[in-house]
Parts: C-alpha cells; sequence; structure tokens
C-alpha cells in the first residue's frame, strides 16, 4: 500500500519501507527550504583520508593500551584486534548496503525512519538520531582526550618527578577541542586538504614509526610465546569478561565508520563513494592496527613498567624500544599529530548530523539555530559551536574520575553501536527485500548471499559488547573515581532525550522532513561526477 507523508512531497511505499520519489516535483525538491547550501568538496581520496584520520585506528588503539593491558594483555591485543575486525566490518558492511540505497546524511538517523514499518519510524529514528549525535559528540571528546593523555605523557617522560594535576588534562583537552573548532568554523574550504594531509601523515607514521623501533630494538625482541600466548588479567572479571571487557580498546579503534555517510552533501557521487570509503577506512584500519600492534608486543622490554608508567603505555614502549627520551618523543609526535587531526575531522562529522538532526526539530528548540549554514562562512557554525561546547562539558569527567578515559572511550562506543543496532535489525527482522526500492535504480553494491549471515553476525557482536562496555573496567570498585562513568552518561543522555521529546519534540518531530530533496541531490550529484568522467 502507497501512502503520503510529509504534506506529499514524497511517497512511502509501505509495503516495503521505501520512498519513491517523484520526478514531476524535482524543481520544487530543489528550491526553497531544501535548497544545497552545501558545496561538495570532498572527493573519493579526500573522503577516504577524512575517515581513515577519524578513525585513526592504529592511534586510537595504541592509544588506549591502558585500557587492554590489563584486560587480557597481548592475548586481547592480538586476537580480540581479529575479534573486532570482523565484528566491526560486519556492521560497517551492513551499514554500507544501506548507505549505497538511501546516501541521505543523517546517516542511520535517516536510514532508520526510511526502513521502520510506519507505525514506529518517528519514535526509532527519534531515539537513534539522540544516540548518533550523542555518539559523535563523544567521539571529539575521545579525540581530544587521548591527545591531551599524549601531552601529559610527554611532559611525564622528560619530568620525572612530574605528577600531572586532573585541571591540567582537562585544559590541554580543552585546548584541542578549541583547535578543532577554530579550524572547522573558519577554514571550512581548506578542510579536505587538511583531511588529505592527514590521511599521508597517518600513513608515513605508522610506517616510519615501526621501521624505528624494529630497527633499533635489534635483536632484543620479545618472544613470539609472549607476543602471542601471553595472558594477563589484572580486572577482577572472571577470563571470559575479562577478554570482552579487553574489546573496548579495538573496537574503539574501528568505530566511527558511519563518518563519512554524514558528509553525503558533500562529496560527489555519494550513493558510490560513501559505502566503498566506509568499508576501506574499516580493512585499512584493521590491517595497519594488527600490524603496528604486533609489533610494539615484539619491542617492548618491560611489561610491568608499561602498565604502570606514568608516561602512558605507547611512550612508554617507544622509550623502551629506543632507549632515548629525544626519539621516543619524536615517535609520538605522529601520534600527536594525527589525533589533532582525528579531532578536527571528528567535529566536522558530528556538526554535520547534529545539523542533519536539527532540521528535522529533532533537538527542540535549539533546532532552529543549529539548522543554520553561516552565509559567508559556508559551515554550519553553530553547529560545531555546539559541539565543541558540549564536548568541553563531557571533559569535565576529568575532574571527578581517575578512570575519565574509560567512561569517555565506552560512551562512545556505546552510544555508536546503539545507533546502529537499530537499523541493522530492521533490515533482519523486516527482511532484506527492504532495500530493493520499486523506482530506485538496481543496486550495484550488495552483500548477496551473505548479507543475513553478515548482518546476524553484526547485531550479535554489537548488542553483546555494548552491554560489557558498561561494566566497570575492574572490580571491587571502591569509590566513585573507579566506578564507569558511562552509566552516568548514558543515563543523562536519556533523561535529555525523554525531556526534550515530553517539551516539544513528540508535537513538532515527524521524522526526516526533506529525504526525497536529498536523495534527488544525490542522484543529480552522481550523474554530474559521471559526466565529468
Amino acid at each position: 500500500m502507497e501512502e503520503t507523508k510529509q504534506g506529499g512531497d514524497y511517497k512511502r511505499d509501505e509495503a516495503v519501507g521505501k520512498v519513491v520519489l517523484d520526478s514531476q516535483n524535482e524543481h520544487a525538491l530543489l528550491s526553497g527550504d531544501h535548497a544545497q547550501h552545501m558545496e561538495r568538496n570532498f572527493s573519493f581520496l579526500a573522503a577516504l583520508g577524512m575517515a581513515f584520520a577519524m578513525l585513526n585506528s592504529w592511534t586510537a588503539m595504541s592509544a588506549s593500551l591502558s585500557l587492554v593491558l590489563p584486560s587480557g594483555g597481548p592475548i586481547s591485543m592480538v586476537y580480540g584486534l581479529l575479534v573486532s575486525a570482523i565484528g566491526s566490518l560486519c556492521m560497517c558492511a551492513s551499514l554500507a548496503e544501506i548507505c549505497h540505497v538511501y546516501p541521505v546524511p543523517g546517516g542511520q538517523y535517516d536510514w532508520t525512519y526510511m526502513l521502520s514499518p510506519k507505525k514506529y519510524a518517528v519514535g526509532l529514528s527519534y531515539f537513534v538520531g539522540w544516540m548518533a549525535s550523542a555518539a559523535w559528540v563523544s567521539l571529539v571528546a575521545t579525540g581530544s582526550s587521548l591527545g591531551a593523555n599524549f601531552v601529559v605523557g610527554i611532559i611525564s617522560l622528560w619530568s620525572e618527578n612530574y605528577v600531572a594535576q586532573r585541571y591540567q588534562i582537562f585544559l590541554i583537552y580543552v585546548g584541542f577541542t578549541i583547535g578543532a573548532f577554530l579550524l572547522n568554523a573558519f577554514a571550512v574550504r581548506l578542510l579536505p586538504l587538511v583531511d588529505k594531509a592527514a590521511f599521508y601523515w597517518s600513513l608515513a607514521g605508522i610506517v616510519v614509526v615501526i621501521i624505528t623501533v624494529l630497527a633499533v630494538s635489534s635483536p632484543n625482541y620479545e618472544s613470539a610465546e609472549f607476543v602471542f600466548t601471553r595472558w594477563v588479567n589484572e580486572t577482577g572479571w572472571p577470563d571470559g569478561v575479562c577478554f570482552i571487557l579487553g574489546l573496548l580498546q579495538s573496537t574503539f579503534g574501528l568505530t566511527g565508520f558511519d563518518a563519512i555517510s554524514h558528509m553525503i552533501e558533500e562529496m560527489p557521487n555519494p550513493a558510490i563513494n560513501a559505502p566503498k570509503v566506509m568499508v576501506l577506512a574499516v580493512l585499512l584500519g584493521s590491517f595497519t592496527s594488527w600490524i603496528f600492534i604486533v609489533v610494539l608486543l615484539f619491542v617492548l622490554k618491560d611489561f610491568d613498567l608499561v602498565i604502570s608508567a606514568p608516561t602512558g603505555p605507547l611512550l612508554q614502549i617507544y622509550y623502551q624500544a629506543v632507549n632515548n627520551r629525544a626519539g621516543a618523543t619524536c615517535l609520538l609526535m605522529f601520534n600527536v599529530g594525527a589525533m589533532a587531526f582525528a579531532t578536527q575531522g571528528l567535529l566536522t562529522v558530528a556538526s554535520r548530523l547534529v545539523r542533519a538532526f536539527a532540521r528535522d526539530r529533532g533537538l527542540a528548540q535549539a533546532s532552529t539555530l543549529l539548522v543554520k549554514v553561516h552565509p559567508t562562512l559556508k559551515v554550519p557554525f553553530w553547529s560545531v559551536l555546539f559541539c565543541s561546547i558540549w564536548t568541553i562539558i563531557f571533559g569535565l569527567i576529568f575532574l571527578g574520575s581517575s578512570v575519565a578515559l574509560n567512561a569517555i572511550l565506552s560512551a562512545s562506543v556505546v552510544f555508536i553501536q546503539l545507533s546502529y543496532i537499530v537499523p541493522i535489525a530492521l533490515v533482519v527482522f523486516r527482511g532484506r527485500k527492504i532495500l530493493d526500492v520499486p523506482g530506485f535504480p538496481p543496486r550495484t553494491l550488495t552483500l548477496g548471499a551473505f548479507g543475513y549471515v553478515i548482518n546476524i553476525f553484526a547485531l550479535i557482536f554489537a548488542l553483546v559488547t555494548t552491554v560489557f562496555f558498561v561494566f566497570p573496567p575492574a572490580i571491587p570498585v571502591t569509590s566513585g573515581t573507579t566506578m564507569n562513568w558511562v552509566i552516568v552518561v548514558v543515563f543523562v543522555v536519556f533523561i535529555m532525550m525523554a525531556i526534550a521529546w515530553a517539551a516539544e519534540c513528540r508535537k513538532t518531530f515527524t521524522g526526516p522532513k526533506n529525504i526525497d530533496a536529498l536523495l534527488l541531490q544525490s542522484r543529480l550529484a552522481a550523474q554530474v561526477a559521471r559526466k565529468n568522467h
């Protein structure tokens, strides 16, 4: 049965849960409120650079070694990464297939609305929109927090008596956030160039670091037995739970692959480029990270010191490998730079997603301001500022918790996986036929016969890890400073979401209002891209 929604702007085929565009209204759709305001500056390479730099897997995983070293040690690092890579790739492939059909900037928020039965479309898309928005603000916070920890580690390496104060970490955290804000607010046309530079910087960094630590450490490497069979459990949890908790490090390093789907309005041929970039970024991130992690395990000298060193695990491993403070600091600068690039890119995506959600009144009264694109800067300035302010507020956790890093990383993964679960579950439970839309071009990117297997494994992985990442990193929990504050963060976001719904959104939010125009713009962009090539 066909029903007209949103004042007749588009038709939604309820039998398959899809939108069918009315080509006769193309001119109307591309004018007024639906007009294109963003420039398509991101080529395939720029988009890949942005995605790879934001995943920043080798730096993200090495920066968060403090999470995995006591939660399984080398076994969790080596084999846990493989488990996370398979789970993340299944989630990514599942979402990339949906993105190919619906290349729209709301990503999983828009996809949920398109795939849901009419009765549940508004509620589910509202929930996913909030989860995705909270996730990306949290991811910006992870970039700033990991960068701040790197800087504090360098100070600790050069000043043996230095004891980092929480407020000092917070101030450095704010510095990373402000830097990302300035780039996103006032240099938007430079961002594709910055993202290409980030891609090359990250690739050069991993090559230089691997060659250097292997060459200087030769022939004094750890044994293969240590690297591939050493098990460490300092969490107090049973070994099985300990291993799953250790997956946070590698899962975090591969999450955020939906990033490029939120840049649809700034990409040529998004229905093809965006899904390819998503999958390639996860593959590149998984491969480079596994090699890098294995190399780190071979070149470290004192495992116990790596866990406890005030410099942080990564810088301590560099120092043990090269036995020189200046050398170790120079190597870490690749990671500091990569994290600065990543924070900038994460803020770019967070602001675009928030703007897409605000465009549909998903953020109550704030939506009116957040949707605006600055006429001169050509950037959603207020969305960028909004995400930056909330990132700084999130960083206040540093002032109250000694395990703030775990809380921030856990929150980002929990929120974003909640937003992934819903659209994938809809494909599984409603049937994969909902991806075959009458009136749409035939799909050229598909999971084929393995679709159900990949979708179901993705769901299982996401559900299991999301539940366990709320657990405290170690037991017993003796005080508020050692608890996993992610449960508090999640509770606060849920309260805010409920208040916004009760106060306004239950009346004004009706789901994505302009998917028809956005899909049409994506098709036209694809036609232009084909003509130019």
